[in-house]
């Protein structure tokens, strides 16, 4: 049996409950299919539709789709709208404007909540500060702060103005910051002073200095500073202001700058298969409708529910589904700065427990670090929490392995709530392949099927189909609103990433391997097919990791990177490296290990660093010098190496490669 083949092994079935489909926006597969058949009989009808009725226009559109330079697709491009607005000032006027926006739980347990009439305030204020200090429509701004109410007011400010913000996750380096700082021509940046994570104080602002002072990044102008703890922090005169300085005066009123549809509502820097990071670039009025439009189907919202993803903004998933998707839908939604350990593992059931949670969007990665945690003290298992406020589950980031999934559903959902196990990108800006909680009957592990619209199929190399039960490329066959509009200033790298030319050039190639059930058809995710890692759910460029470590210009003369299976993390990244000295053993090979570690953090991230390091005298390669990544894969993972070895001019660096330091 193929390893694809074998995935497949799973009869395990739930069908929604009666009451679930009772309830439910889309109720039963029946509904599901009758809009499946919409898009497919009148595609651009059934999107024009669906953009009348979800999104407020200030100009409405005359055009739905614009194919004639693709695939630079176009859509509703001759219209205007404000992201912010339809967020916030919609709202207005309605029972909506004195709910409940957002539960914050801090790190240390201080909840605070605001409404939407209070938000809209604050974001309004913020804007004009942000107005005050030059910034205007067009303008890129840099966004490096913690998991709290302000980041989102950020995001939420820069968009009412009409400005495209680039949010950096606040884990990412100095290095990583200038880069971006410098690719996307921000004028200016927002962080905070220090940031909360599991009851420590982490630097932002200091990591903001060191990257602006690493030269290149004379555009920025300010850099507006939360104050989110009270330990003192360098500010630099002139050009540095404390939001309590820039927000002094402001009026609480801003009117949302109107733009097109097509304008760049955000750009997103994601990992690419080369050391560059990308810059997926976001258009306001697709982005937006789909963001809202999968709030309503993927979690089937409700006027009542309680909503908790718990994705930083720093990622696409903080940005639909916590920056923007629950605000145009007009929800309640929790925002947490923490960490789901601290001060226990039982945190995330208290906070279900405490915020009657009804939605519940959490990463496989969180799942599975749970479940060891609490199956090793009872103290933290959920089972010690009330969770009837549950109604659904969600998973993101990865694909979810069968046996977390059916922990999930059992021990959180008490077998009555759906998981709705989502497949999506950065670049397709929301879910693209996922259960209806009142409509799909769900199989663990398995995405199951597109959300309408979404055209999804699996193909060869050659862009033809390939039958059901047989593994192959997963492509998306039409255009649709939320997806990457290009690459921040490199258009061709877009095409070749997403619309090769050997598949027409106008077909988008997600990147991911896939293979559907003989029987239903559904959807399971088989892993990426090019050489970007997925650790924890967040996207690594393997070329980025090699490069920070040859970097290393004083112990490092060669490194290749590749991936392996982890419990944890679903992929953990294993570095095979050969130094300019003698290859290390022992302790000395530990400490080394420890030092590229740490360097591969500074340079990019704590996310980025190997979990595994191998030192050999050399890296196997073929005979035009290729690196045998194949062979790097085998060894990472400890299967049998089935590559031809004969080419190797020193077969025993495959003993040395199996040594994890």
């Amino acid at each position: 049996m193929s390893a694809i083949e074998s995935v497949l092994v799973e009869n395990r079935v739930f069908a929604p409950s009666p009451a679930t489909v009772k309830a439910a926006r889309i109720s039963g597969m029946a509904a599901y299919d009758a809009l499946c058949a919409q898009a497919n009989n009148d595609f651009e009808g059934f999107w024009a539709r669906l953009a009348r009725d979800h999104v407020v226009w200030s100009k409405p559109f005359t055009r739905t789709l614009d194919e004639s330079n693709a695939p630079f697709y176009k859509w509703f491009d001759d219209g205007e709208l404000n992201a912010s607005a339809n967020c916030l000032d919609k709202h207005m006027g309605t029972p909506v404007e004195n709910k409940t926006a957002v539960i914050f739980e801090s790190d240390d347990g201080t909840v605070t909540k605001t409404s939407y009439r209070e938000l809209l305030t604050r974001v309004s204020q913020f804007a004009n500060a942000l107005k005050a200090h030059g910034v205007k429509k067009g303008d890129r701004v840099l966004i490096y702060m913690p998991m709290t109410l302000e980041g989102v007011i950020a995001m939420q400010a820069c968009a009412r103005l009409g400005a495209t913000h680039s949010v950096v996750f606040g884990g990412f380096s100095a290095k990583a910051l200038q880069e971006r700082i410098i690719d996307a021509g921000a004028v200016a940046v927002i962080t905070a002073n220090y940031q909360m994570r599991g009851g420590k104080e982490l630097p932002l602002k200091a990591v903001v200095d060191e990257g602006l002072g690493m030269g290149g990044c004379e555009s920025i102008k300010t850099v507006f500073v939360y104050q989110r703890t009270s330990t003192a922090c360098n500010m630099v005169a002139g050009r540095d202001k404390t939001f309590t300085q820039a927000l002094a005066g402001q009026s609480n009123e801003c009117a949302p700058v109107a733009v097109g549809a097509e304008h760049p509502l955000f750009v997103l820097y994601t990992s690419g298969s080369t050391g560059k990071p990308k810059g997926v670039q976001h258009s306001t009025g697709g982005y937006l409708l789909w963001a809202k439009l999968t709030m309503e189907w993927t979690f089937d919202l409700q006027n009542t529910d309680v909503f908790w993803c718990t994705a930083d903004i720093g990622w696409v998933t903080g940005h639909t589904y916590v920056a923007y998707g629950p605000l145009a839908a007009g929800a309640t939604q929790i925002i947490y700065e923490g960490v789901p350990t601290f001060p226990n593992a039982g945190r995330f059931w208290q906070m279900i427990e405490r915020h009657q949670c009804s939605i519940f969007y959490t990463a496989p990665t969180a799942i599975r670090s749970l479940i060891k945690l609490a199956e090793g003290d009872s103290k933290v298992h959920p089972d010690r929490y009330n969770l009837d406020s549950l109604r659904i589950l969600g998973s993101v980031g990865e694909p979810i392995n069968p046996e977390a999934w059916m922990w999930y559903y059992k021990n959180v959902g008490h077998e009555r709530c759906p998981i709705v196990d989502t497949f999506w990108q950065t670049e397709t800006g929301g879910h693209m392949i996922n259960p209806l909680p009142g409509a799909t009957p769900l199989v663990p592990g398995s995405c199951t099927l597109p959300l309408p619209g979404i055209m999804a199929a699996i193909v060869d190399e050659a862009g033809h189909d390939v039958p059901n039960g047989v593994g192959g490329l997963l492509v998306v066959k039409r255009p649709w609103p939320s997806m990457i509009r290009t690459i921040w200033n490199d258009s061709d790298r877009f095409k070749k990433s997403y619309f090769p030319e050997e598949m027409g050039g106008t077909i988008y190639l997600a990147g991911d391997g896939a293979v559907r059930s003989a029987d239903r058809g559904y959807f399971r995710i088989t892993g990426r097919i090019d050489d970007v890692l997925n650790v924890s759910g967040h996207r690594l460029g393997t070329m980025e990791i090699e490069s920070a470590l040859v970097s290393h210009t004083a112990l490092v003369a060669e490194a290749a990177v590749v991936g392996r299976p982890d419990d944890l993390t679903g992929e953990a990244v294993c570095a095979f490296v050969v130094l300019k000295g003698a290859r290390p053993t022992g302790d000395a090979a530990k400490a080394m290990a420890k030092e590229l570690r740490d360097w591969v953090a500074k340079e990019i991230g704590p996310i980025a660093k190997p979990k595994d390091i191998r030192f050999a005298e050399n890296l196997p390669k073929t005979r035009s010098g290729k690196i045998m990544r194949r062979l790097l894969r085998s060894i990472a993972s400890g299967d049998t190496a089935t590559q031809d070895t004969s080419t190797l001019e020193n077969p025993a660096i495959l003993e040395q490669l199996g040594q994890t330091w």
